[in-house]
């Protein structure tokens, strides 16, 4: 009786886990097919997101949404190495959004090591692709400017 309270048990835990996606399960995943362009930080299959970055073709305006962030409203610094610009943060269904221009030296800076930090008087937020995932932000970036 003991060995098969301890297999249900050891069963259930396994299920959890299963059913629990690990930190690996997290990537960059870019849509490029029909409407706008969608960079995404995801967990595929599943509704978890932690970072958008959305363009339509051609427009170079990039709605840049983070899902972790705590909504602010007011104007983010954002960074990326020796660049930065102020743009308007919106709080948008408990998220932080945010406006770039994808030809702006801090979106180039992004492009070339992958970081970006966002910050909203004492809130901060950084996003990282990490060196594998770079080509993709790269691709989003030529189809936003078209």
């Amino acid at each position: 009786m003991t060995a098969l309270l301890g297999l249900a048990q050891a069963m259930s835990l396994a299920l959890t886990l299963q059913a629990t996606p690990s930190a690996e399960a997290w990537t960059w995943t870019l849509y490029a097919d029909n409407g706008p362009l969608v960079l995404a930080n995801e967990v595929p299959d599943t509704p978890r997101l932690r970072t958008t970055l959305e363009c339509a073709p051609g427009s170079s305006i990039v709605r840049l949404t983070l899902y972790d962030a705590a909504p602010a409203e007011g104007i983010a610094v954002v960074t990326s190495g020796a660049a930065s610009v102020n743009a308007e943060t919106q709080p948008r269904r408990g998220q932080l959004q945010t406006m770039l221009r994808a030809d702006h030296p801090v979106f180039a800076a992004f492009l070339a090591n992958g970081k970006l930090q966002i910050a909203v008087g004492e809130q901060s937020s950084a996003i990282e692709i990490d060196r594998a995932n770079l080509s993709k932000l790269r691709r989003f970036a030529e189809l936003c400017t078209g």
